[in-house]
């Protein structure tokens, strides 16, 4: 009995031997070394948990990483393969495939990371999405455009954390954008032209064990979340109310939208949603994962559970304490959290300690010190500093959120940067 994992991110935030400190058999890591380095971590070889450690500079490029995956599956007799991050699971799942091994397959994956698949899906279970294109030619844009009006949305129809997404706010915006794009990635599917939808972003964040959903709570981001790179306040995001009508309308549609996927049966899942203006409920997309930022400290504090653990532990048959009375959980505050992402200039002066001493700070983590020449921002988890907070409503939360975030600029100093 043996273990693979997969793994694209820091390690810290994933203590595999915290996690799996009570599995019997042996644990395999293979590792992303372009994430390590951007996190300043080292992978901890010779540490007794792991029978194998290693991280390969082009993880991301298919091939080297299922290559090692295959040779190490046979020498240890690889009986589970683990892949927490969203960009990491189609792979995992071809080789659970090759491997008749457990666990998520290729047609369960790729409900989740297509978005056109998605959107195909959610119509299907009656739930209202965008409208969209998925051949975006110069002649099918404009006439897209010409329909739906301004501003559009392009992404990848594969994308994750916001990346490679496009605001285009009107004609010359469009113009520039089909100016750039090569002729074959519009005409071939690959990206998606969607509408505008008007309103706050809302999200749902929870676990599937064993085939049923045991905790999961609506969110509302206070925030636009392409905005990260040119947005330099603090980023709030908030837990709504146990008694706001839009708590359970938000619960029932992830809820729809697992029952008619195929869900893996033990899973984390994130689903955003639109709140428009006129009270619809819109789909952005949903993923089998865990949600960006700080979200999993979140729902630890939502909860008492580490949401990832619970999703690692569950793929393995090990124990899930939190869950033994077999009922659903509820949570016991609301919460919410602050983010400030990272902007051009050197660092001059940053808190080193912890945030003030309040026990509703649950979370403080600075990602900068002084000295550093920080560039803008490049993904939406490109962070200077992070906080969650507790307390027994959502207005509370967002008054110690927005508190915390002045004590933490007002020690703060960040340099412009030099002119080239």
């Amino acid at each position: 009995m043996s273990v693979l994992i997969l793994h694209r991110g820091p390690l810290e935030a994933s203590p595999y031997h915290e996690w799996l400190a009570d599995y019997e058999g042996e644990v395999l890591l293979l590792a992303c070394q372009a994430q390590l380095d951007l996190f300043a971590e080292r992978l901890p070889l010779g540490h007794p948990f792991y029978a194998h450690l290693e991280a390969f500079a082009d993880f991301d490029r298919p091939g080297p990483v299922e290559d090692r995956a295959l040779e190490l599956a046979a020498r240890h007799g690889v009986t589970h393969l683990i892949a927490v991050h969203e960009l990491v699971m189609d792979r995992a799942a071809r080789l659970r495939e090759l491997l008749g091994l457990p666990g998520q397959g290729v047609e369960s994956v790729l409900p989740f990371r297509d978005k056109v698949v998605m959107k195909e899906q959610a119509i299907a279970a009656g739930v209202e999405v965008a409208p969209y294109t998925a051949k975006v030619t110069t002649a099918l844009a404009r006439d897209f455009a010409g329909e739906h009006g301004f501003p559009l949305v392009l992404k990848p129809r594969d994308g994750a954390g916001s990346t490679g997404l496009r605001m285009i706010a009107g004609e010359q915006d469009l113009a520039e954008v089909l100016a750039e794009l090569p002729a074959e990635a519009g005409a071939a599917g690959d990206l998606l032209l969607e509408a505008y939808v008007p309103g706050r972003m809302c999200h749902v964040d929870g676990l599937v064990v064993d085939g049923r959903v045991v905790l999961a709570w609506p969110s509302q981001y206070q925030y636009a979340l392409a905005s990260f790179r040119d947005d330099p306040g603090g980023r709030i995001d908030l837990t709504l109310d146990r008694d706001d009508p839009l708590s359970g309308r938000l619960l029932e549609l992830a809820e729809r939208m697992l029952a008619h996927l195929p869900t893996p049966v033990d899973t984390a899942f994130h689903a955003e949603v639109f709140h428009t203006p006129d009270g619809r409920l819109v789909l952005c997309e949903i993923a089998c994962r865990t949600g960006g930022a700080q979200i999993r400290q979140v729902i630890r504090t939502l909860f008492g559970v580490d949401i990832s653990e619970y999703w690692v532990r569950a793929q393995l048959g090990l124990p899930l304490p939190a869950l033994a009375g077999g009922t659903r959980l509820e949570p016991r505050s609301m919460a919410g959290q602050w983010l400030l992402m990272k902007r051009p200039g050197e660092v001059r002066r940053v808190p080193s300690g912890p945030a003030p001493e309040q026990d509703w700070v649950e979370h403080f983590q600075v990602f900068v010190r002084p000295g550093q020449v920080m560039r803008e921002a490049e993904f939406s988890s490109d962070f200077l500093a992070v906080a969650v907070a507790s307390a027994p409503t959502r207005a509370l939360v967002e008054e110690r959120l927005r508190a915390l975030g002045e004590w933490f600029e007002e020690r703060t100093e960040i340099a412009a940067p030099q002119p080239v």
